[in-house]
């Protein structure tokens, strides 16, 4: 069963990596040294995370210690909306540049050899074309990261990038449960009766599920936590499959709810969210 997507570049991506978003500074350096000890090999992070220097110590002493190598380790991402590298449409809006004046600069690192790939995050399809029909564009966006889970299946968008050869990150697959802004109206993917139940056929937590779910759709996928349990868990989603009525099932929650709604930049012209998909 393969555990990686093959970006456009031909790129091996670990299809399961560790989100660290919301990961506080005491927590993040031991929960990546154990998704490491675990076997993950991607790391998901972002400047504006704040957290970048831990992860990246936590990632040294595991070189120092054998645990692992560089080039096995898929590192992601995202520099900070002061800089004209930005990789989200709305931290590039935030920005006095446009995305394509910041796509411009990211593709000098990739001559420099200083990355091996950019993409993008948060873009909708109208986006991405702008993008790819960009004059002199040199290096395609091999990935697009957006919010993806059950209530936000993103069916239509994650199509588009195929057609493009662009491949699909999930971030927030749980339901981003420790979002700050989170309502007691809210739903609760983890609760949500029919995952529980398909859980429980399996013999798996509704985590898992949720995880497996997205790597049957050959969607990259970051599940973030600190819980040392739950990151040794969350990667113990090779050993079962969904069965195609499951797959379906799941599908059809979709609810178009988005845990990240992106309001604060709900004015700007671009906004991304304004598309259908």
């Amino acid at each position: 069963m393969a555990t990686f997507v093959r970006l456009s570049t031909k790129a091996k991506m670990p299809i399961v990596g560790l989100g660290t978003w919301q990961s506080s500074l005491d927590k993040v350096k031991e929960a990546v040294k154990v998704a490491i000890d675990t076997g993950y090999r991607h790391i998901d992070c972002a400047y504006y995370y704040c957290n970048e220097n831990q992860v990246g110590e936590a990632i040294q002493e595991k070189i120092q210690d054998k645990a692992v190598k560089r080039e096995d380790l898929f590192i992601v991402s995202k520099p900070g909306q002061n800089s004209l590298l930005n990789v989200t449409e709305s931290n590039v809006l935030a920005s006095k540049f446009t995305f394509l004046d910041a796509w411009e600069a990211m593709e000098e690192l990739v001559d420099a050899g200083l990355v091996k790939a950019i993409g993008v995050s948060n873009f909708n399809h109208i986006q991405i074309e702008r993008l790819l029909n960009k004059p002199g564009l040199k290096h395609k966006p091999v990935m697009n990261q957006v919010e993806c889970h059950p209530y936000l299946t993103q069916e239509k968008l994650i199509q588009y990038c195929y057609s493009k050869g662009i491949t699909v990150t999930a971030y927030s697959p749980l339901g981003s449960l420790s979002r700050p802004w989170a309502k007691p109206e809210d739903p609760f993917l983890l609760e949500d009766p029919k995952i529980k139940e398909i859980a429980a056929k399996h013999k798996k937590t509704t985590a898992q599920v949720l995880i497996r779910f997205q790597v049957q759709r050959n969607v990259v996928v970051i599940p973030k936590s600190t819980t040392l349990a739950h990151i040794v868990e969350n990667f113990q989603v090779f050993d079962f499959k969904l069965n195609d009525e499951e797959m379906r099932t799941i599908l059809s929650l979709n609810r178009n709810w988005r845990a990240f709604s992106g309001v604060l930049f709900s004015h700007l012209e671009d906004f991304p969210f304004e598309a259908e998909y």
